[in-house]
């Protein structure tokens, strides 16, 4: 892999050490051959999510729909048919998956056409009384987005899935934090190239990045700062296992750790390093300020996680720190300018945005425990749309990806979805803090989730489905080695 490895210890098998001695080396391969045959499936599916316009189109979701989904039960058919149990069961997660499991069935009523009329949104029976003939009621106020929502989160669903049963393999689970690194430096490398053309630099690339800001394969500039900070909180997490880990084994004079460090990032670290860089300077140039706050936090996350432990050295901190410093001011100065240049021109606020979630919040209070179907805040928004924002445009998204939720599923199944996501997020944070091999893993997992938590309340990037597949991913790799690899977590 382009990092390297990062992990030290495998994990035990499915069904504990008992049982890997006795199988016989044949069927060992043949599993081990299966799950990185579907391991390098989903690595390329998480590779391709970005190159459609971050997948932020009907033809990529009919894509991941097929994708994704038949990965995961091409996974579930193998060990089926090798009567092998799951590394990670789902007793080990039966809260969020109770929850989940809540939704689902939620969402599914939402879109049916014979629960009680009276559960069914008042606007069918105005459109009937319209068109004088009877028609078919819901609870959402539009099946079709309610069902193409559901779609969108069972294939998020299923991502998180494989790669929660996959990188239950400490090593494996190292080379998905490496993929994802080495995914998102590539694509701002990419986005770097098109804002050079786009401002007349390299004139042989074609112009596919918003003037004056940097968007990669994205539409959106603050879906793209999302997507790159995901991928910084992978690098930094790659960055800091190298240094602590070096300079936690290291003794001698000041001058000689000096040059271990000098060593250390003129070979495993230099990489990594430029990856940093790479991806630090198109955050930036994206100019989004929710993207960046978003992303500062979570790097002081996770480095509290990692760095902050008290079973660990102050000399490997304090090394950390200062190669951190040293890159971020470099590429700050070297490419501060667009985020400056947005808060000069916005500041930190958005007015339009305020009205916007005052207007979804009394859309919620009107509809507090039905909803109005998941997925259906582009045709609800209108029905509420009052005169304190400009009658120009159209608003898609409500730009609070927890509004939108308690709006579309109402608030006891919204609640439910986000706590189910919560946990989940929680569990990692407790395994980076209490295992002592392989923590980086979780605490990467955590940094992720705290920066699409954050970055949830003042846009929609969790609704770009090339942020949520790779997220999910981290997030599933987080929860399969959150748990000790001495205790088993398999079925049964």
């Amino acid at each position: 892999m382009l990092f390297g490895k990062i992990g030290h210890a495998r994990t035990i098998g499915a069904v504990g050490n008992v049982d890997s001695r006795v199988r016989s080396q044949p069927l060992a391969g043949r599993e081990e051959a299966a799950d990185r045959a579907t391991f390098c499936l989903l690595v390329a599916g998480l590779a391709w999510t970005p190159f459609w316009y971050g997948s932020n189109d009907l033809p990529a979701w009919g894509v991941n729909a097929v994708v994704f989904p038949v990965l995961a039960v091409a996974y579930e058919t193998s060990r089926l048919i090798r009567g092998r149990p799951h590394p990670v069961g789902i007793g080990t997660l039966r809260i969020p998956a109770a929850l989940f499991a809540g939704v689902i069935v939620w969402i599914w009523l939402q879109g049916a056409t014979w629960t009680p009329v009276v559960l069914a949104h008042p606007i069918w029976g105005m459109a009937a009384d319209a068109l004088a003939r009877p028609l078919e009621a819901s609870i959402s106020v539009n099946r079709d987005q309610t069902t193409l929502a559901l779609v969108r989160l069972m294939t998020a669903a299923s991502v998180f899935w494989v790669a929660l049963q996959l990188c239950r393999d400490s090593s494996r689970a190292g080379r998905l934090i490496e993929s994802v690194a080495a995914i998102v430096a590539v694509y701002a490398l990419y986005g770097i190239a098109a804002f050079a053309a786009a401002t007349g630099r390299l004139p042989w690339f074609e112009a596919t990045a918003a003037r004056g800001y940097v968007t990669s394969a994205f539409i959106n500039r603050n879906s793209f700062a999302t997507y790159a900070g995901i991928g910084l909180i992978a690098v930094c997490g790659l960055i800091f296992r190298l240094y602590r880990d070096e300079m936690a084994a290291m003794e001698g004079s000041r001058r000689h750790r000096i040059a271990s460090v000098i060593e250390i990032t003129g070979q495993g670290g230099a990489l990594l390093l430029a990856a940093a860089f790479a991806i630090l300077a198109a955050l930036l140039l994206s100019g989004s300020r929710g993207g960046i706050v978003a992303t500062a936090l979570a790097v002081l996350v996770l480095a509290a996680l990692t760095l902050w432990r008290g079973e660990r050295r102050s000399g490997g901190r304090s090394t950390i720190a200062a190669l951190a410093a040293v890159v971020v001011a470099t590429v700050y100065f070297g490419f501060g300018d667009a985020l400056l240049g947005g808060l000069k021109a916005k500041g930190l606020g958005d007015t339009n945005r305020l009205a916007v979630y005052l207007i979804t919040l009394r859309s919620i209070l009107d509809a507090p425990l039905l909803g109005y179907g998941y997925g259906t805040f582009v045709d609800v928004f209108p029905m509420y749309r009052d005169q304190s924002l400009s009658p120009v445009g159209v608003w898609e998204q409500a730009h609070n990806t927890y509004l939108e939720l308690l709006q579309g599923l109402g608030v006891v199944f919204g609640a439910m979805l986000i706590a189910c996501v919560l946990l989940l997020a929680l569990s990692c944070a407790r395994g980076a803090i209490t295992r002592r091999e392989n923590s980086i893993i979780p605490a990467v997992a955590a940094g992720a989730a705290c920066l699409v938590g954050v970055h949830a309340l003042m846009d929609f990037s969790l609704q770009i489905q090339a942020v949520t597949l790779i997220f999910m991913a981290v997030l599933g790799a987080g929860v399969a080695q959150s748990v000790s690899s001495r205790k088993s977590v398999a079925d049964g």
